[in-house]
């Protein structure tokens, strides 16, 4: 005999652990199945209370089913009772078990106990099917019209459940719903209410739904719907009932603090906001009953507060006057200065939603003044409040703080805008890390859109920087130097000398700061060494002005802002203290040509040649061509490997041409200014290709959708053909060019090289593509270049928008072969250092594959910020070439240890991979004493040695003093025709 109802719940309390609860659970579970096994009619109804009771718990009853159909066939209420709780808790509208209870409904239905058909009715409401639905439909239209109010209700409830899942017969019952409005019974009033109310959101939703989802021609065919013309005749109705609860005395039966009926009358409000919506006559008839409700409701009480939060969405959502809606944005005022946090979200959230939604919301946008004819609109009523707003984002509670920045966004206007955005970068002080990228985007698109003056939005920008540099993204940089470099002279010297005092000051943590600085003072250097001043009119000022003053009395004279002119010598010493930078040095040697004396400028270029024998790649090659260029400027010819010239213009001679010192004069020049309606107009026309599914890049004007790769008659023209690593091919890219004549196959046709492999790879790790490397070119057979001619083209620049943004080293052209054959693994000239991201020259025969193979060979992967990854490559099968053995050196340059280190590599699809894992994942300083190098294994099987070379797509991770650091790479250095 199994357990009762209340000794199984004695039994679960008494439970200590959870071992014994499951214990006793299963126990009971099994009695239970025990009892339905043997068909025991007589605990039946006890067994499925208990059932219920181990579904509170949450362990599975699905066997208890069947037994809810047995009681609910039962002809004893109480039986009945449980039988109907347990289906509306135990099932669910997709099982199909639910349909052997529909006969049992419709003849409970029928039945002369109203607690039987009301039992039946609940469970319609909440477990229908469509088909049920329609079965049913018919049997809960009788209860509409019953004389029990009891039984009414539930109808009402019933049929917006039948009606939800068939929108099609809503049409049917539409005058029987109008006929219950006049019900005196208020629970009748509620369930009719919320009856009407499902009945729109289903018609509109499927008029929407037949219309395919467009919200044009079938958001007016809503409107003008039968069912919603019916409707709107109730609306005399629906206002005459509410300003009856309104003026209503006490009622002992629907009084809730003070408030008569507050349920009644929130589902009134919400059934007025669907009716008044796009109908000005509807909207004219409730506007008096509004305004009433909103005057007359106490706001002591939660009911009062929940009924003018109703009133307020009402009020925004029908075609009211404004008067209504300064009238309902004061209610929010108010409800801003309560003491219950969630009183003051929902308050802020909806004038959010207010300002920035609707039609009215776009009219009063432009922030009409608190003076003159625009002073009694919504958003002038929401200015008022613009103190209260912005004390929300004091409060310690996050999410007010987020919501009160997500509304103040909403209120700047080109009257406010000074104000408001220094609340912001206040604001921006105190918020967490996580918040300040968002919030500078945002900061930085305000003041792209209301600033006052081109110095105002400079200061701004950088007072930002000031404060949240580490954390901005390099768009907020970039449009930095992009507002300094469009300003005006004066605009340019305020801007430099500021940006010099604030590096000065700065610890060196604010990285986007440093970039911006650095970058300004090497273009506009010249301009520190003349003192400046300037004096704010007496209206307004700058940001910066605005903070040092804010102690000071409001009638406070505005102060004149003064910078003295600094000595060559001070600049060049702040410019080394706070370098990361090695673009600066050389500009300002530029800058200072006619300024400074020769000590000054030998140090600016001592300061270049530092960098030459830098780990870092880029920075080592960097700093020779800066040096080259100064050089040449000097009148210094530089020669390269070869002994010649390394820029070919001299003929022979020892000096610089003039032609070479003009040229080189103009690449340190001031950077020109940026055309930002021309990026944007760009920006949009490439957007609008990739939308049209167009594969044509609107930048790339030299390739073809039409362009497919050749097949190479050599085997090593199609070096990179990453149509095979990853099954799809591209736009073919510009044809490669050698000694300013372009490559032809010896069928003379124009071989096209495929698509940029990092822009493929790079889907991996989902990083920015860097722009292809130039390919080298291959020999022909004996070493001679048979399409040999003048002197080799320089690549083009890429231009990126993001000056900030990462940029790969320039990869220089091919040099031209003479007659004999050339060491492919021969040392680089100094004017063009190897880089380890060009692909290397493929044999032009697989004869010379197999050929002999070095012991080992030690290719550079990459170098960022003190990592330095290299492969030492080998060969361990001699009878097996497309074996090869990589061993992954780590080298910390340094001063301190990396920790958390992890290597990622991919390979094409014809190259096999086996990775092992790290030797340790911490990289000591390289070269201290007993430190023991940081090394890891990898196997790779290039199955189509000859034809295609060895390529690695690298991203590394680690932790450098306490900075997350990652960084991508391509390695694809491996000799030709061995790896």
């Amino acid at each position: 005999m199994s357990l009762k109802l209340r000794d199984l719940i004695r039994q679960v309390r008494a439970c200590k652990t959870a071992a014994e609860e499951r214990a006793v659970i299963a126990k009971e579970s099994a009695m239970i199945r025990t009892a339905i096994r043997e068909e025991q009619e007589h605990y039946r109804h006890r067994n499925v209370a208990k059932l219920l009771f181990m579904h509170m718990l949450g362990y599975p009853t699905h066997f208890g089913q069947l037994e809810c159909m047995k009681l609910v066939a039962s002809p004893h209420f109480p039986e009945k009772r449980i039988g109907y709780l347990g289906m509306m808790l135990l099932l669910s509208e997709q099982q199909e078990v639910l349909m052997l209870a529909t006969n049992s409904l419709k003849n409970d239905l029928n039945s002369s106990n109203k607690f039987i058909a009301g039992l039946a009715l609940a469970t319609i409401g909440n477990l229908a099917t469509p088909d049920m639905s329609r079965d049913l439909a018919p049997e809960v239209d009788k209860h509409l019209s019953n004389s029990n109010p009891y039984l009414r209700k539930k109808a009402c409830l019933a049929m917006a459940r039948c009606l939800r899942k068939c929108p099609d017969m809503v049409e049917d019952f539409v005058e029987r719903v109008v006929g219950l409005l006049n019900d005196r019974s208020h629970g009748v009033l509620i369930t009719v209410v919320q009856l009407m109310t499902q009945v729109l959101v289903i018609d509109r939703e499927y008029i929407l739904e037949e219309g395919g989802g467009q919200y044009d021609g079938e958001e007016d065919a809503y409107y003008e719907s039968p069912t919603r013309t019916a409707f709107l005749k109730l609306v005399p109705s629906l206002v005459k009932l509410l300003r009856n609860l309104l003026s209503m005395g006490y009622s002992p039966d629907h009084d809730v603090g003070g408030i008569s009926d507050p349920f009644l009358q929130v589902q009134i409000l919400t059934l007025l906001r669907l009716l008044g919506a796009n109908d000005v006559k509807a909207s004219e008839e409730m506007n008096d009953v509004l305004a009433q409700v909103a005057t007359n409701t106490e706001t002591s009480k939660n009911a009062g507060n929940a009924i003018l939060y109703e009133c307020v969405q009402t009020i925004m959502a029908v075609e009211s006057d404004d008067g209504l809606r300064v009238l309902a944005v004061n209610i929010l005022g108010r409800f801003l200065l309560n003491r219950d946090n969630n009183i003051r979200y929902v308050a802020l959230n909806t004038l959010a939603k207010c300002i920035a939604d609707g039609a009215h919301a776009g009219r009063s946008g432009d922030g009409g003044g608190e003076n003159g004819e625009d002073a009694n609109t919504a958003a002038s009523a929401l200015q008022r409040h613009r103190t209260t707003v912005v004390d929300c984002l004091k409060d310690p509670d996050i999410s007010i703080r987020q919501r009160a920045l997500e509304l103040i966004y909403h209120l700047v206007n080109q009257e406010n805008v000074e104000a408001l955005t220094a609340e912001l970068l206040n604001y921006l002080v105190l918020c967490p890390r996580d918040h300040r990228g968002d919030i500078c985007s945002r900061v930085l698109k305000v003041v792209d859109k209301f600033s006052p003056e081109d110095r105002w939005r400079v200061d701004t920008l950088i007072t930002m920087l000031t404060i949240a540099g580490r954390e901005c993204e390099s768009s907020v940089q970039s449009a930095t130097t992009i507002y300094i470099s469009q300003s005006s002279e004066d605009l340019r010297a305020y801007a430099v000398h500021k940006l010099l005092k604030a590096i000065r000051d700065d610890d060196g943590s604010q990285q986007g700061l440093l970039n911006v600085g650095i970058w300004s003072i090497g273009e506009y250097g010249d301009l520190l060494l003349k003192p400046y001043s300037y004096s704010p009119p007496s209206s307004g000022g700058n940001l910066s002005e605005v903070a040092e003053l804010s102690a000071m009395a409001p009638e406070s004279a505005p102060v004149t802002v003064s910078f003295m002119a600094l000595e060559p010598t001070s600049v060049v010493e702040i410019v080394e203290e706070v370098m990361n930078r090695h673009t600066c040095p050389l500009e300002l040697r530029e800058r200072f040509e006619n300024s400074a004396d020769a000590a000054t400028l030998e140090k600016i270029q001592n300061l270049l040649k530092k960098y030459e024998g830098s780990s870092s790649l880029e920075l080592q090659l960097r700093s020779c061509e800066y040096g080259a260029l100064i050089n040449a400027i000097k009148g210094v010819s530089v020669k390269g490997g070869d002994g010649d010239d390394i820029f070919g213009a001299n003929q022979g001679s020892e000096s610089v041409s003039e032609t070479v010192k003009t040229a080189a004069k103009e690449a340190l020049a001031r950077m020109p200014v940026v055309d930002i309606k021309l990026i944007q107009r760009k920006r949009a026309e490439r957007a609008d290709a990739l939308m049209e599914g167009d594969a044509m890049d609107p930048f790339d004007a030299g390739s073809s959708d039409d362009a497919a790769p050749a097949p190479s008659s050599s085997g090593g023209g199609d070096l990179l053909d990453l149509n095979d690593i990853f099954g799809g091919g591209g736009p073919a890219a510009p044809v490669a060019t050698q000694n300013g004549n372009a490559l032809k196959a010896p069928s003379a046709k124009i071989e096209a090289t495929p698509n940029n492999d990092v822009d493929l790879l790079a889907d991996i790790f989902s990083a920015p593509a860097a722009p292809a490397p130039a390919p080298v070119a291959t020999p022909a057979v004996g070493g001679f270049d048979i399409f040999g001619g003048g002197q080799p083209a320089a690549p083009a620049p890429a231009i990126q928008n993001n000056m900030f943004a990462t940029q790969p080293v320039a990869v220089n052209p091919a040099p031209s072969l003479g007659s004999s054959l050339v060491d492919p693994f021969a040392a680089p000239t100094p004017s063009q250092p190897l880089q380890p991201s060009a692909p290397a020259a493929i044999p032009s025969s697989p004869a010379a594959v197999g050929g002999p193979t070095p012991s080992s060979v030690t290719v550079q992967g990459f170098s960022h910020q003190g990592l330095t990854v290299e492969f030492e490559s080998s060969k361990p099968d001699t009878w097996n070439k497309q074996n090869s053995l990589l061993v992954a050196k780590f080298i910390n340059t340094t001063d301190a240890p990396l920790y958390g280190l992890h290597l990622q590599v991919a390979v094409p699809k014809y190259v096999t991979m086996e990775m092992k894992p790290p030797t340790s994942t911490t990289v000591p300083v390289t070269g201290g004493s007993s430190t023991k190098q940081v090394t890891q294994t990898i196997s790779v099987t290039n199955t189509m040695l000859g034809t295609k070379n060895l390529m690695l797509k690298l991203k590394a991770s680690f932790t450098s003093k306490g900075t997350k650091v990652e960084h991508l790479a391509t390695c694809s250095g491996f000799p030709a025709g061995q790896y």
